[in-house]
This record gives structure tokens, sequence and C-alpha cells, in this order.
């Protein structure tokens, strides 16, 4: 499994971005309405945040008590640690987009429609979705540090995660 890269988030962040905020304005210039940023894009975003880094803080205190030997350790399957990784890695791309997108709208409202007060509320909400979508990120990442295999342990099956399968 290939690990997450910074600059292939970055660079799907920035692509939405760019999409996003040059839509809003071609939108705009045809005097259309916006559409609304719906509150419960940030919270959507910060629950999948919170499961990731539940779920990376449980395999990480799982795998600790295998290697300290304690008795009491349950061990980890290999199959719930790569989907847990995977799922981890498919949330951080589609909230790289997310974010970008709700960035490059919450620019536009900021930099041409903050004179209207309902605007400047989509405008917080769009920023609150695109902190939202960094923590999903940084969840994921640290998810796929606790579940990355130590060198040369690829073929070991019974390694850091746990017994045969």
């Amino acid at each position: 499994m290939n690990q997450l890269r910074i600059g292939t988030l970055a660079g799907l962040f920035a692509a939405a971005f760019g999409l996003c905020w040059a839509g809003a304005g071609l939108w705009d210039s045809m005097d259309n309405t916006l559409p609304a940023v719906p509150l419960l894009a940030p919270v959507v975003l910060a629950l999948i945040a919170a499961v990731l880094l539940g779920t990376a803080l449980s395999l990480r205190a799982r795998l600790r008590a295998q290697r300290e030997r304690r008795p009491d350790a349950r061990p980890v399957d290999r199959m719930s640690a790569a989907r847990a990784v995977v799922f981890g890695q498919a949330s951080a791309l589609v909230s790289a987009l997310v974010a970008g997108a709700y960035g490059g709208f919450g620019l536009f409202l900021l930099l041409e429609r903050m004179e209207v007060p309902n605007r400047r509320d989509q405008a917080l909400y769009a920023g609150l979705a695109v902190a939202a979508g960094v923590a999903v990120v940084a969840a994921a990442l640290y998810l796929e540090r606790v579940c990355r295999l130590p060198e040369g342990d690829e073929d070991d099956p019974t390694g850091p995660m746990g017994s045969r399968a």
C-alpha cells in the first residue's frame, strides 16, 4: 500500500480551491444566486476526523500493549488495520478536495460579498469546513503512521500487527 503524499493532497486542495473560486466568480457574474454553505459541512468533517483519530489512538494503544507483551493485549488484525488505513487515505483525499472547494468559495465570499450579512456567516462556515478538512487529513496521516510496519516486517506473519491470519 502506498503512503499518502503531502504534495498530492496539497495539489488536490489547490486545484479545488482555484476551480471553486473561479466558478463562484463566474456564477456570480451571471447574476445567479450563489449556493449556501451548509452548516453541517464542518460538523461532518469534524466527526470523520474524530473517528480517524479515535481509531488511530486505539490501534496505537493495542500495538503498544503487544510490543510490551502485556498478558491482556489483544492482537491487531492486519486486515482491520489495512481497512482503517484505506478509509483514512480515502477520507484524506476527499477532504482535501472538499476543503479546497470550501476554501475557494469562502475566499470569494470574503473578497466579493462581505456586505451581505448572510454571506459573512457562509464565509465562516466555509472557513470552519476548511479547518475540519485539514483535521481529517492530519488524523488520516497519523493513522497511517500508527499502522506502518517497521522495515523488513512485510513478510513476517507474526509481526507487530498480531498473530497469523
